[in-house]
Order: structure tokens, then sequence, then C-alpha cells
């Protein structure tokens, strides 16, 4: 049977009780979430009408609400999210006036549980149910408040291999191993390894974890944008003999390839 039908198998046994078969959420279990900075700013409070999908639902004013600084493949968010909602009002505190070409009004979105406002994305990623995307912190590193709480609560869930993490299709891909990440060809995915060399070619870096290039894992960043990444610590060519985790999504280019847009979608990892 395959992980995304059994994603509670990897959470902890004490998260489940009788009288929460069709729920895996109670007060016994938290995730890490939260964060001094993680808080609700300007917001507004309002019930929840219907869940659209893992990380959007529709208010009961009929505004439809969907977290940006997450990704939720596979099913455990669209089973998480309305189990973490329930009746609950959310607060919301949203990102721009004005919806997405979906429709949809980008927001951070909170639930008050014990007298503190939680981020739910930080919630669901806590729980194994999302991972951190890459539009949470914009083009400028640390722009999202919430970035460093979104980071850890995803640490943690990998490390104790929580939901998603439990699952082949989705957990972390070796750069070393081209054939494994292009499996995962036009989703979204997180790739860790060691950068082997950086080289620009024309107005583009190339950020190369093999020899070959035509067939080894590359991230590439357009040079226009470099100073981006210099400003948050990451100049490209210092990455060099780091050991990197990198998310986007995954295309081919001769091999696997990642385009870096925004300096989030690139983490030091280096096992030092």
């Amino acid at each position: 049977m395959k992980a995304e039908r059994t994603w509670l198998t990897g959470w902890p046994a004490r998260v489940f009780s009788a009288a929460l078969v069709l729920s895996p959420f109670s007060a016994t279990a938290q995730p890490a979430a939260g964060g001094a900075a993680c808080v609700p700013q300007s917001r507004f409070a309002a019930a929840v009408k219907s869940i659209s999908d893992g990380r959007s639902f529709v208010l009961d004013d009929g505004r439809e609400i969907v977290l940006p600084a997450i990704e939720t493949p596979g099913a455990w968010a669209r089973d998480a999210l309305p189990a973490l909602i329930g009746d609950q009002p959310v607060i919301v505190e949203p990102l721009s006036a004005q919806p997405d070409r979906y429709g949809r009004l980008q927001a951070k979105a909170f639930l008050v549980r014990g007298g503190t406002a939680r981020s739910l994305e930080a919630d669901l990623v806590g729980y194994g149910a999302a991972m951190v995307g890459i539009s949470g912190g914009g083009a400028q590193r640390g722009a999202d408040r919430c970035w460093p709480a979104l980071l850890a609560a995803e640490k943690k869930a990998r490390a104790a291999a929580l939901g998603l993490w439990n699952d082949p299709d989705y957990d972390t891909k070796a750069a070393d191993n081209p054939a494994a990440i292009l499996g995962a060809r036009g989703r979204f995915a997180i790739i860790e390894g060691k950068v082997l060399s950086v080289r620009e070619t024309g107005g583009t870096i190339y950020v190369n974890f093999g020899r070959r290039w035509s067939e080894d894992f590359t991230v590439t960043i357009l040079k226009r944008i470099g100073a981006r990444f210099a400003a948050a610590g990451l100049e490209p060519k210092r990455l060099e003999d780091r050991w990197v985790r990198v998310r986007g999504f995954v295309e081919e280019r001769g091999g696997p390839w990642i385009e870096a847009t925004a300096p989030e979608q690139i983490e030091i990892a280096d096992r030092r």
C-alpha cells in the first residue's frame, strides 16, 4: 500500500486515541511551530465555510484563502487541514489586497490554542503534512517573519519521518542521484548535496552538483539577481564545496534542474 494512503503511520503513536479515530490531532501532540516573531499582526477573524484543498479554504463571506508559504503534495494536508481547523474561527492576515490569478487571497492564518495564536502553516509543516515552499519569504531572505519557524518545524518533522517524510516519493532527494530527482520531474522537491562547482555562462550562474553537466543535478540563478543571494549570505560562488539544501520545482534539461529565483530556495546544510 502506498504511503499516501497511510499518511498517519509515520506520526507519534500518542497522537491517536479511540476518541480521535477520524482525526490525528489532539492536545497531547504538538508539532514544531510558532516562534516569538510568528504571531498575527494586521488581521481579522472569520469562520471557515469549506476546505478547498490542502492549503486553501473558503471563509463564510465567500473569500477563498490560500496559504502561500507551503507546498502540499500527496494527501497529507488535504486530510490534516480540516482536522486542524475543525469548527474554530481562523485569524487571517492578508498578504495582498488583491486576489491571485485563481481568485484566492494569499494570507497567513492562525488558530488560537491555549490562549496562543499558532501558525496554521507551521502546524501543517510540523505534522509532516506540508513542505516549506518558496513564496513565503519573497525575494528578500527573511522577509517572512515566520520563515525560521517554518524551517524549524520542517527540520523536526523530517528528522522524525512524519507524514510525507515517511514516503520516498516526497522525502529529500540526494543530489548525487539524478535518476531519483528526475522521478520528481514537474513536482516540488527538496534536494540535498555538496556543490561541486559554480560557473557563469552568459547571464546565468550554474551551481553544479556533478561533473557531467548534461546528466547531473544543477541549480541555475540568473546573474542579474545574484546580488539578492549575496545580500542574503548566499553568494553563489561561495557555495562551492558547501553542503546545501535546495527546494523548488524539478525540471529536466539534460539532467535534473531547479531554477532558484529567491534566496530562500537555498539553505546551507553543511555536515561539518
